[in-house]
């Protein structure tokens, strides 16, 4: 069974950075697509950005401003935020899934391993 951690989530202001972590057992980093999605209140899980293979994959709100990483030795999955806004505000939710083509991969359906997600709150 997959598990995943999340962590490093906080209130900051503005403008700031923020490095979300996934900590992954049961499983290794570089098997399973590894994304993150965020849900803000009253709003919908969205994707925020994934490894697929070797490589990386953006929604719109984030480009230019986030940035997926992976330690396959530490077995973890990190995103660090810059330049974050307030409509950044958010629980984030690190996930795991398999065998996923590219059209699939912002559907939450498609993602099998949900870890308990880390509430970022952008605000001044």
């Amino acid at each position: 069974q997959v598990q995943l951690v999340e962590s490093g989530g906080g209130w900051v202001q503005p403008g700031t950075s923020l490095r979300l972590s996934c900590a992954v057992s049961g499983g290794t980093v570089v098997t399973y697509v590894m994304a993150w999605f965020r849900q803000a209140p009253g709003k919908e899980r969205e994707f925020v950005a994934c490894f697929r293979g070797g490589n990386t994959h953006y929604a719109n709100s984030g480009k230019g401003r986030f940035a997926i990483s992976r330690d396959n030795a530490k077995n973890m999955v990190f995103l660090q935020m810059n330049r974050l806004k307030s409509e950044d505000t958010a629980d984030y939710y690190c996930t795991a899934g398999y065998n996923l083509r590219q059209p699939e991969l912002r559907k939450t359906s498609r993602y099998k391993y949900w870890g308990q997600g880390t509430q970022v709150t952008v605000s001044s």
